[in-house]
């Protein structure tokens, strides 16, 4: 495939409805599979395999709790239809460049009910549960305004008494490193839910892609752990508990990723939170291992909105912020109304 060949932008195929991308369906994979081989066939477009340039596309949490008007937290920034649009945009840019993306990640937000950012995990002195978008500090806990349910311990594994310092060591943690306070959230991404799917819109298009160009989508799994939150891709919030132990570790494919690829796309939901804080915590590997990595990173903003709740939170100035702060360590701010040949690295001469 010569190099403008590669740099054509590819056309939308006839199944995509972009008037559909806020509902659920049945993605139809039969049909999908056989126009994939022919789309490939009809387009020139070789397999992932043989790629000179190789792109990476990370697409975050775009899942149904988070993109579909009416579900538990769908993100709708301040225009109101925020991670709808964006998908729009996404599952687009997707198509048009399938014969660019070599590879796609998909991260997987993952819940049961039992975890500390859900209600059921705190109460107060008279037993009751804290409302969603309720924010917990350490303050809050000290006082004892907040504290541990005792009665979830023995599903846990844990003694009531650790749960309750394992709280407190927690929000404390938050506090000293200038993280939100704890964010009592909706029951959302739950496992074995609707909500916890990818959005029919985008799981059609990688779908599209992985039979098109032959190459596995690599589902990246996180948020399970009941004793931290976990909005981050590259590791949860707190990784040791009150008394030194590790609770969790960090997920090192991202950084593996800047390595193996030319270019690395980010794009997905919240962009106030799982995805500026993956993109903070992949700054900070890079950071230690080669700054120069970061200019492999290219942030699709027009495919990402904050998480805005009128009257109650509007996170889009800190996720402008952290944008800033992204550009200004090396990485590119770029929008899928852009042609991709414009912004990502020519193709290498065959």
């Amino acid at each position: 495939m010569t190099i403008e060949h590669q740099q054509r932008e590819l056309p939308l195929p006839t199944h995509f409805d972009p008037e559909k991308v806020g509902e659920i369906w049945r993605v139809d994979y039969l049909q999908r599979a056989s126009e994939a081989a022919q789309w490939a066939a009809e387009h020139d477009i070789p397999p992932a395999s043989e790629d000179q340039t190789r792109i990476a596309l990370i697409a975050i949490d775009v899942q149904n709790s988070f993109c579909i008007p009416g579900f538990e937290l769908f993100v709708a920034g301040r225009s109101g239809a925020g991670a709808v649009d964006d998908n729009r945009r996404l599952a687009a840019f997707i198509y048009r460049n399938l014969h660019r993306i070599t590879h796609i990640a998909a991260t997987l937000d993952t819940h049961t009910a039992l975890q500390i950012f859900h209600q059921i995990f705190i109460v107060d002195e008279n037993g009751q549960h804290p409302q969603p978008m309720t924010m917990i500090s350490y303050d809050d806990v000290a006082a004892g305004r907040w504290r541990f349910n005792p009665l979830i311990a023995a599903s846990l594994g844990i003694d009531p008494e650790f749960g309750q310092e394992h709280l407190l060591h927690y929000t404390h943690e938050l506090k000293s490193r200038h993280k939100y306070d704890l964010t009592i959230w909706p029951y959302h991404v739950m496992l074995g839910g609707i909500g916890h799917a990818l959005v029919p819109a985008v799981e059609e298009a990688i779908f599209f892609h992985t039979i098109a160009r032959k190459n596995q989508v690599d589902f990246v799994i996180k948020g399970g752990n009941p004793l931290t939150e976990h909005y981050s891709a590259i590791g949860p919030e707190v990784l040791d508990g009150p008394q030194g132990e590790r609770i969790a570790e960090k997920n090192r494919k991202f950084i593996q990723m800047l390595e193996d690829f030319d270019a690395v796309i980010i794009a997905g939901q919240a962009k106030s939170h799982c995805v500026a804080w993956t993109i903070d915590d992949l700054l900070g590997d890079i950071r230690q291992y080669n700054e120069e990595l970061a200019h492999k990173i290219y942030l699709l903003e027009d495919c990402t909105s904050p998480v805005v709740i009128p009257g109650v939170v509007d996170f889009t100035e800190p996720a402008d912020a952290a944008y800033r702060k992204f550009a200004d360590a090396g990485m590119h701010i770029v929008q899928s109304s852009q042609p991709a040949a414009e912004w990502l690295p020519a193709p290498a001469p065959e």
